[in-house]
């Protein structure tokens, strides 16, 4: 029996990538119903122009002016102005490369696992020596603490995955997205999903690839918002925060602690030289295992992305401002 699914894709000067993300979803001609509609959150390049032109030749395509910029806001709004037919949501990202069956395949594990929400491993791909290295540090337990849903290979119910497809009723039902989030704002979601007895299946046969930020800095800022993100969600879900999340901070903390007294307790910097040590011989590994001189910088990568997390984890545990919840009135 076929379904009427609404195809969410929020975007930000994504030119180089939407025709692409477009093509590959409307590919999917197992479901004719289907609407993709493109958030778009007010691009200065030609994201916008290249969806219209989308939207001229491909029947279904909408382009849609998100105000509010942020991802979140955008999939509600999707969900406000096309989802009043919809049966299930599809979220995607302009970033990421999706095969021709890909929409198919979630309706199909929607349906055999009866889940509320499906979710997807992503597989991280770099072009450039530093996205390589950042690539496969990720897919690494140093790099993601052995997340599910990065590099993971095993399927079964989950409290969080990169969202993928889900009911519109489980949506509407948990709120929709909260759009005081700016990064986050999924495993916040998922939280309320799962306390309204909603049900999440990682399909690891369903599998993205993405590419990570290819310079230090973006990369520093990009794990700063995903710590900082992180943190509100442990605010308002105290028990949501698992232990490679909480590792990650208090070994931060400590080594701060052991560099500032060193001075009076030498023996205290064993700790950041077994830090590096532990970073050392994975990058060596990485760099054996891909046979690339770029697997080196797998140990600067882990060390920015590890202390940028922790650093935005503190900044928004200790910031004083906590904005409460309230249902998104247009996905109520």
């Amino acid at each position: 029996m076929s379904r009427k699914v609404l195809i969410v894709v929020p975007v930000l000067n994504e030119a180089p990538h939407i025709e692409t993300v477009v093509r590959n979803l409307a590919s999917d001609s197992v479901h004719e119903d289907r609407t993709i509609v493109v958030a778009d959150g007010g691009s200065t390049d030609e994201t916008a122009d290249i969806v219209r032109q989308l939207a001229e030749e491909i029947a279904g395509v909408h382009l849609l002016r998100n105000p509010q910029r942020l991802q979140s806001a955008g999939v509600n709004l999707a969900v406000q102005v096309y989802g009043a037919a919809a049966q299930v949501l599809v979220r995607c990202d302009a970033h990421c490369q999706y095969p021709t069956d890909y929409i198919s395949r979630l309706l199909k594990t929607l349906d055999e696992r009866q889940a509320d929400s499906v979710v997807v491993p992503m597989d991280s791909r770099g072009d450039g020596c530093l996205q390589k290295a950042v690539a496969w540090v990720s897919d690494t337990k140093v790099g993601s603490g052995g997340s599910a849903h990065r590099g993971g290979k095993k399927s079964g119910f989950v409290d969080h995955g990169h969202h993928a497809a889900m009911t519109i009723d489980a949506f509407r039902r948990a709120g929709g997205y909260d759009e005081t989030f700016t990064h986050n704002e999924d495993a916040e979601f998922d939280c309320r999903l799962r306390a309204i007895g909603g049900r999440i299946f990682l399909d690891s046969d369903i599998r993205l690839s993405y590419r990570p930020r290819s310079g230090f800095l973006s990369l520093a800022k990009q794990y700063f918002n995903y710590g900082r993100g992180r943190s509100r969600t442990v605010r308002r879900h105290p028990g949501s925060l698992r232990l490679r999340q909480f590792l990650v901070p208090t070994h931060v903390a400590l080594m701060f602690c052991a560099i500032v007294l060193s001075p009076f307790a030498p023996v205290l910097l064993t700790l950041p030289m077994a830090y590096l040590a532990i970073l050392g011989l994975t990058a060596v590994t990485i760099a054996q295992k891909h046979r690339s001189i770029c697997g080196l910088l797998a140990l600067p990568a882990a060390v920015v992305m590890h202390f940028a997390w922790a650093l935005g984890f503190f900044w928004g545990i200790l910031s004083i401002r906590q904005t409460t919840w309230q249902m998104t009135p247009s996905v109520s």
